[in-house]
């Protein structure tokens, strides 16, 4: 079976450049990449296009506040990953974003990432 984890193409901004700061970022991109693609079974250019946006940003910030309370990064990564699948889109972002109101957050970013690499 092969490694299914994509390089970041954002190392200064998106996921992996804010996860440098509170852990080792290439250890963190590893757990955050293979969660989201477990969580959603988006495609890997959309987890990765997902986590370099300013998305990523977010669900990093998620990240270290799981690591701030004391949850190891794994840990912290899963957790962050169940809550941004417990939110749903609302009506105005699938709106703004072409992608269906009500679909999981997680689920709905990584599509519409997945759907923009697909299209270049």
């Amino acid at each position: 079976m092969t490694n299914p984890t994509l390089p970041t193409a954002n190392e200064a901004w998106g996921f992996y450049g804010t996860s440098g700061a509170f852990a080792d970022a290439d250890a963190a991109w590893e757990i955050a990449f293979l969660a989201v693609l477990a969580a959603t079974e988006g495609t890997a250019e959309g987890v990765r296009d997902f986590l370099d946006s300013r998305h990523g940003r977010h669900f990093a910030d998620d990240v270290h506040n799981g690591v701030h309370v004391g949850l190891d990064l794994t840990a912290a990564t899963h957790a962050a990953v169940t809550r941004w699948m417990g939110w749903t889109i609302d009506r105005k972002t699938a709106r703004e974003m072409a992608m269906p109101k009500g679909l999981p957050y997680l689920t709905g970013f990584v599509l519409y990432f997945s759907l923009k690499a697909q299209a270049a």
